[in-house]
């Protein structure tokens, strides 16, 4: 490489990086991405589609156990073979890989192997495993390195018995037992997707719900869904101890009082930002104190220039949040001068699935707005009711002097694709009358987003009617 010299440096090729380098050779620039594992960062090869790729088995599993439901009878044992499911998973990585390569082939973007930091302001250094360190120069520099699982500081640090999702994703047996510390997404996640397979889970959270982070309504409803699968949640409790024993089983000690033993535990108690080693302090660019670097609206250090994006800047740490990041810093970096203010959608693939968007209703009451809420069951739908997937519901929020979609929240089935439609509405500022006002097909899960809205405005026709005060605060 004789000109190493570049008019964009990206660190990192996870969802932001990968396709932060995409656009920026869309846009004509000179583009180098630096790598130092495999393309395609956290959620190709350790996180967002090895889990999918898990979870489909787990729930088309599921719904074998459950036939009978459907009326359908099937001979024989349902079982797993896990070696053709981690097969399948491997498959679909190795693949993506491929195709983030022959993208960047098709856009000439450059892509370079090793290890990322900082020499100074627009300059990277790049140490691969083998060879000589290069230095690579960009008049903009986007660190797009992500984030990794918090691990918790005196534990067993065994990896074969205390676990992160990076080691969970790539299990060669499955634990007749699993004790998951963390009842968020992911822990949720793996929980659904073990107790499918036949493992025997507990969840233990410190918080008063699962999904802590979400409408409390939802991690309310998943945790009576997990109950009637046998899966023990043991909420507002924590570990006060772990430790393996000479059988190498791991010994949990509960602060109720508790004490039990499982084959495995899984570690879901959050993330970090991927910042070790980038020797960011010689660009002079500032982190907080748990090392997420902080940027402006336009995505943008406080070093000129330079750009943090994604899950590196703890804003929202989440796959399509870090690639809409991407696109935006680099055309701000090309000169947009574009504030990124768009919504970003949640979505957990439990089974059912959970959709979120905008605000929640503890966010909201705490802003002090004026709100209306507006709810309905999805089993109360004729497609839920054909298709046998009753589970759920839907919670609209609305502004109540200006009419304007504030939040959607989903639990049930398809939510995660249900939910886009609610994110183009919360974008475009829809108001909720917009949203009841919208045709949308029949019969469809989607459909429950309508009759929530407009149940928020007082007009459902398929809910009895509600009984208005006059005068009383929070009415429709």
């Amino acid at each position: 490489m004789t000109d190493k010299h570049f008019d964009v440096v990206v660190i990192g090729s996870g969802p932001g990086g990968y396709i932060a380098g995409l656009r920026a050779a869309a846009q004509g620039a000179r583009t180098m991405v630096v790598e130092r594992h495999h393309l395609g960062g956290t959620c190709l090869n350790y996180g967002c589609i090895p889990s999918k790729a898990l979870l489909s088995s787990a729930e088309l599993l599921h719904t074998l156990q459950h036939a009978g439901d459907w009326g359908l009878t099937i001979e024989g044992a349902i079982g797993c073979d896990w070696q053709r499911v981690t097969g399948h998973k491997d498959r679909i990585i190795r693949q993506l890989r491929g195709g983030i390569a022959n993208l960047f082939k098709g856009r000439r973007v450059l892509s370079l192997a090793g290890e990322g930091s900082f020499e100074a302001p627009g300059r990277v250094v790049v140490t691969p495993e083998d060879g000589a360190p290069q230095v690579v120069t960009g008049d903009k520099v986007l660190v797009a390195t992500g984030s990794v699982p918090s691990r918790i500081p005196g534990w067993p640090d065994d990896p074969e018995r205390v676990c992160t999702s990076d080691e969970a994703v790539h299990w060669t047996s499955l634990p007749p037992r699993l004790l998951i510390v963390g009842g968020g997404v992911i822990g949720c996640e793996f929980a659904c997707m073990m107790q499918a397979f036949g493992v025997q889970v507990t969840v233990v959270e410190m918080l008063s719900s699962l999904i802590p982070t979400m409408d409390i309504e939802l991690g309310q409803a998943l945790g009576k869904i997990f109950k009637k699968r046998g899966i023990a949640c043991h909420l507002e409790t924590k570990i006060d101890g772990l430790e393996i024993d000479g059988e190498g089983r791991v010994q949990a000690q509960l602060s109720s009082g508790e004490s039990a033993v499982f084959d495995r535990v899984l570690v879901a108690t959050g993330r970090s930002p991927n910042t070790r080693g980038l020797q960011l302090e010689r660009a002079r660019i500032e982190t907080t104190r748990r090392g997420f670097i902080p940027v402006n609206d336009l995505l943008e250090t406080n070093v000129g220039g330079h750009y943090a994006i994604g899950d590196v800047n703890g804003r929202c740490l989440l796959a399509h949040a870090a690639s809409a990041h991407g696109v935006a810093a680099v055309e701000n970096a090309l000169g947009a001068n574009k504030p990124f203010t768009s919504p970003i959608p949640s979505a957990v693939y439990t089974f059912p699935e959970v959709g979120a968007v905008g605000l929640t209703e503890a966010e909201a009451r705490e802003q002090g707005l004026p709100i209306a809420l507006g709810r309905f069951p999805i089993g109360h739908l004729g497609k839920a009711m054909a298709a046998r997937h009753p589970e759920g519901f839907v919670k609209t929020i609305r502004h109540r002097e200006t009419g304007q979609l504030l939040g959607v929240h989903m639990l049930g089935a398809h939510a995660t694709e249900c939910i886009a439609a609610a994110t183009a509405l919360l974008h475009m500022k829809a108001s909720m009358h917009d949203v009841a006002e919208t045709v949308w097909a029949h019969p469809t899960i989607s459909e429950s987003i309508k009759e929530s809205a407009e149940d928020a405005l007082n007009l459902g026709l398929h809910l009895p009617p509600r009984k208005i005060l006059r005068g009383a605060v929070g009415t429709a």
